[in-house]
């Protein structure tokens, strides 16, 4: 049985994996000169079921719980499992007891609790949520590394150009083209995400800071060596272009109130992502003319890909039974 991957994102390569771990054939097809360029590129890498259930329904809650665990097993030494913490400002304070109540799977922590975690933080705050389960991962470290893992165990990639050889010699066409289906797949659309990273000596964090604001509220992940990227803006567009004045205005306003030390951070990348979702922002697994596609991961693409890779390998190793019968 061979298999024919369409999209070399986050979606693509997990299933890729999966598949070949499973003993089957694949080929991975990008038209893009390499691996994760697409929205993956842009993402947070955060492993974070139950800060999203706060947002999300059961099922993304579901389906990511056991995110960390394979990019663990996939990965290792990979994921960094230093939990997140949740921060509002005191003016948004409402913001922190209403998240609290759309969750679970926390702790609060008073002022001595923040600083001991993150001494960067003292004295900064008085209350915050602490999600000890969570992780985080670097989503381009990530990629780099499974797509050698790939090579390794015989998957063939081909990136630059759409696959050309005859489709009919599939067995299956999955596509994980992401964003690139919008307009393809029924009901599915855009949502652009805005992202910087910056670095600076002068404040050192750990692990996943939350920072809760009514309108903008924002996200801060260490990348190592003084990075931090901080993310992202949820706008209602199919428009892939550079970040807009007003979001990077909004997303380094909110940093700066988190600490000040960010002002005289260096703003080393700007870059921008369009996430496909769903009405109801689930993912889903969908026939299609020559296949199926896993698509609308929307902005939980490193926490659930893995769910839907095993879904969708599951479906096609039944299928194979089928055939064999």
């Amino acid at each position: 049985m061979s298999i024919l991957i369409k999209g070399a994102g986050v979606a693509g390569l997990v299933l890729a994996y999966e598949l070949r771990r499973r003993g089957l054939n694949v080929v991975l097809n990008d038209a893009a000169p390499q691996a994760g360029l697409g929205a993956s590129h842009y993402a947070g890498g955060m492993l974070a079921p139950w800060c999203e259930r706060e947002a999300a329904n059961e099922t993304i809650f579901d389906l990511g719980l056991s995110a960390a665990d394979w990019w663990d097993q996939a990965l290792p030494g990979m994921v960094q499992r230093r939990g997140t913490i949740v921060l509002a400002l005191n003016r948004d304070r409402a913001e922190l007891e209403r998240f609290a109540r759309r969750t679970h799977g926390y702790q609060w922590l008073d002022e001595k609790c923040i600083a001991a975690l993150e001494p960067a933080l003292e004295g900064r705050f008085t209350r915050a949520l602490y999600f000890a389960g969570e992780a985080h991962l670097d989503p381009r470290k990530a990629l780099l590394a499974l797509e050698e893992k790939l090579v390794h165990a015989g998957v063939t990639l081909s990136f630059g150009q759409p696959m050309t050889s005859p489709l009919r010699r599939f067995s299956k066409i999955v596509d994980c083209t992401g964003p690139s289906a919008i307009g393809n797949i029924k009901g599915l659309r855009g949502v652009r995400g805005e992202m910087l990273m910056l670095e600076t000596q002068e404040i050192q964090l750990t692990r996943t800071i939350r920072v809760l604001h009514p309108r903008h509220p924002i996200y801060l992940v260490p990348r190592g060596e003084g990075r931090v990227m901080l993310g992202a803006t949820m706008i209602e567009s199919n428009d892939a272009g550079q970040a807009s004045v007003r979001s990077t205005m909004e997303l380094l306003n909110t940093a700066y109130a988190l600490h000040p030390a960010f002002g005289e951070a260096r703003i080393l990348e700007t870059g921008a992502g369009v996430r496909p979702a769903f009405i109801d922002n689930t993912p889903r697994i969908v026939k299609t003319r020559d296949g199926i596609a896993i698509a609308g991961l929307y902005r939980h693409g490193f926490l659930l890909a893995p769910a839907l890779a095993r879904q969708a390998a599951d479906m096609m190793q039944r299928d194979r039974r089928k055939g064999a019968a």
